[in-house]
């Protein structure tokens, strides 16, 4: 597979932009929901940028076991993903590809790519405490949610945003409400979920905030189970880099059976 290229100007520009318009709107109270979702979106798209390449550590913790894999992860805009192990023997090749509103699985012990039906989507990715609906969409808390402010907190001298997101009557998710933890640099701290009784049932939590790929990302994360604290998830990021002009056939089956690399 072609590595990724050279980073873009104008996308960067772009985002900036976007960036100020949020924060002209920020002081009006007049219009609080309308700002609500564009922290959201805001944030959203600083974290998957206009495009990236990320190489993660992702360690399953339970009480009798422990495991850590590798993985490879491209993006470009909110519908297109590909992720794929490197690490260790066992798990390399596995990998999963997002394309617009449909998801793959490949495995190279049974070389085939699968579709992922809508009833699977809930299921555990990779035996993690991450589901393939958390991998596949991001857009949807954009685009099948009302936000609302609920307050403002401090983080490391900074202002966080408190936001409450609940999803459309007709919108097709499993969540009650979700509520997330924005700091005003966009970066997302805490990422709750409830359900339909508005019980908790897990939470992402950002455990440690560095410089990497010229802005600050959340470089370590935890999914943890609110019914079960002794199991987790955690991904830890050891390289990225964003807006990249990645080849046109990285997001296609063809690569996601066999990959050029």
């Amino acid at each position: 597979m072609a590595r990724p290229g050279h980073p873009q100007t104008a996308p960067q520009v772009k985002r900036i932009l976007s960036a100020a318009v949020v924060l002209f709107l920020l002081p009006t109270g007049h219009a609080r929901a309308q700002d609500a979702a564009a922290i959201v979106k805001a944030a959203i798209d600083y974290w998957r940028d206009v495009s990236s390449y990320s190489v993660v550590d992702m360690t399953i913790h339970r009480p009798d076991w422990e495991r850590t894999m590798t993985i490879r992860v491209w993006t470009r805009g909110q519908k297109q993903s590909l992720v794929r192990v490197i690490a260790p023997p066992k798990d390399s090749g596995n990998s999963t590809l997002l394309l617009d509103n449909d998801m793959w699985s490949f495995s190279p012990k049974i070389n085939r790519v699968i579709k992922i039906p809508s009833s699977m989507m809930n299921q555990s990715w990779m035996g993690s405490d991450f589901s393939n609906n958390d991998l596949a969409k991001a857009d949807d808390l954009i685009e099948q949610y009302t936000h609302r402010l609920l307050r403002t907190e401090a983080h490391e001298g900074r202002k966080v945003y408190v936001i409450e997101s609940v999803p459309h009557e007709d919108a097709p998710v499993v969540w009650g409400r979700e509520v997330v933890k924005i700091r005003e640099d966009y970066l997302m701290l805490d990422h709750a979920f409830y359900d339909q009784k508005d019980v908790l049932v897990k939470k992402l939590v950002t455990l440690e905030i560095r410089p990497m790929g010229g802005k600050l990302v959340a470089s370590h994360e935890r999914m943890q189970k609110a019914d079960a604290p002794g199991e987790w998830t955690e991904v830890v990021t050891r390289e990225v880099r964003f807006a990249l002009d990645l080849p046109r056939a990285t997001f296609t089956l063809t690569n996601l059976r066999n990959p050029r690399e």
